[in-house]
């Protein structure tokens, strides 16, 4: 059962807010963007989003349940034929609440609450730049110990000759393959 929300409601009881909550999604939906008081806005944008992720699924359940909260079939249609299509590809985020300053009347804050229906640009997958050069040291750190190694291991004759062929090397696969060659030389002598 979810937690009902403590201190006083948008105007009068939990059925009041809840009817007041489903106007402002309808108003939010036909028109695709609405002012009204901050507060309104803030509670509003958890039941449109909820709303609108029921209407990217697009099945017959989906569709009923938005009703139930609703009640206009054609703000459900608007919803489930129009707007669902455009916000396909967004993960969430699917409205923006911009602050308009303040009423004439009785001075209340107010804002603005619209659709964001933009087309969403993937973002690429950013590699951390700190990971990059430590993964990088870390293989030339662990040839170097296996590069003196070898070196200890060879005579005096054979060492110069593998420095040069490690030295020439321009890519690790070259590099690996004049390990394994001097490997090679060691085992058989």
């Amino acid at each position: 059962m979810p937690k009902p929300t403590k201190g006083p409601r948008l105007g009068g009881g939990p059925a009041h807010e809840r009817l007041l909550l489903a106007n402002l999604a309808a108003a939010l939906f036909t028109h695709k963007s609405i002012q009204t008081t901050e507060t309104k806005a803030k509670r509003l944008r958890p039941l449109a989003e909820r709303l609108i992720t029921f209407a990217k699924r697009g099945d017959l359940h989906a569709r009923r349940r938005v009703q139930s909260i609703i009640g206009d079939k054609e703000v459900v249609h608007v919803l489930f034929a129009e707007i669902a299509p455009l916000v396909a590809e967004r993960e969430g985020g699917y409205t923006r609440i911009t602050k308009v300053g303040n009423r004439k009347g009785d001075n209340a804050p107010m804002a603005v609450i619209e659709l964001v229906l933009e087309p969403v640009t993937p973002k690429a997958k950013s590699t951390k730049r700190r990971s990059e050069p430590a993964e990088e040291a870390a293989p030339v750190a662990e040839e170097t110990p296996a590069e003196e190694s070898a070196a200890e291991e060879t005579p005096a004759e054979d060492a110069p000759a593998e420095e040069s062929a490690d030295a020439g090397a321009e890519s690790t696969e070259e590099g690996e393959a004049a390990e394994a060659a001097a490997e090679d030389a060691d085992t058989t002598k």
